[in-house]
C-alpha cells in the first residue's frame, strides 16, 4: 500500500487524468469505427505509453473504461473491453523490461493489444451480438493490428528518437 501511495503524486495523478480524457474523447470522436463489430479505435495506441512509464496504462483503462460505458452494446462492453485493455498495459509494461533492443520490445509490445481484444472483445460480440466468434475475433484483432502495430509502431519509433520528450513522459 506504501508504494502505491508514494506513486500517486500529483504529477503521476495527473498524467492518469490526462491519458483517461484523450482516450475517452478519441474514441468518442471516432465513435463510429469504436464500437460494433469492425473496430478502428484510434485511441488504443495510447496504450503504449505504458511502455515508456505504466502509470499511463492506469490513465488508458480509465479512459477505457469510460468511453465503453457510452458503447451501444450495453455494460458488457466496458467489463469485457477494459478487462482486455488492463491485461495488454500490464504486458507492454512488462515487455518494455526485455533484455533486448528497443526496436524489438516495442514491436512486441504492439502485439499485446491485438493478442488480449482479439478473443476477448470478440467474445463479447458473440455473445451480445450473436455474431460467429471467429469472425468477430478475427476483425477485432485486424483492427487493433492495424491501430497499434502498424500505425502506432512507426509512431512510438519516432517518440523513442527524442530523448528529451522520453525523459519527460518517463519523470
Amino acid at each position: 500500500m506504501k508504494k502505491l501511495k508514494e506513486q500517486l503524486t500529483t504529477r503521476n495523478i495527473t498524467k492518469i487524468g490526462a491519458t483517461a480524457a484523450i482516450y475517452f474523447v478519441l474514441t468518442l470522436a471516432n465513435s463510429a469505427l469504436s464500437f460494433g463489430d469492425v473496430q478502428f479505435r484510434i485511441s488504443e495506441i495510447l496504450n503504449l505509453l505504458a511502455f515508456i512509464n505504466p502509470i499511463y496504462g492506469i490513465g488508458v483503462v480509465i479512459g477505457c473504461f469510460l468511453a465503453n460505458l457510452t458503447s451501444p452494446l450495453g455494460l458488457l462492453d466496458p467489463i469485457f473491453g477494459t478487462f482486455a485493455t488492463l491485461l495488454a498495459v500490464i504486458c507492454i509494461s512488462k515487455t518494455r523490461k526485455l533484455q533486448m533492443a528497443m526496436p524489438r520490445k516495442l514491436f512486441i509490445a504492439t502485439l499485446w493489444p491485438t493478442i488480449f481484444s482479439g478473443p476477448i472483445v470478440g467474445f463479447m460480440l458473440f455473445w451480445v451480438l450473436e455474431l460467429p466468434f471467429f469472425i468477430s475475433t478475427m476483425w477485432v484483432s485486424l483492427g487493433q493490428f492495424v491501430v497499434v502495430t502498424l500505425a502506432g509502431y512507426p509512431i512510438f519509433r519516432i517518440l523513442h528518437k527524442n530523448k528529451a520528450l522520453i525523459e519527460i513522459l518517463k519523470k
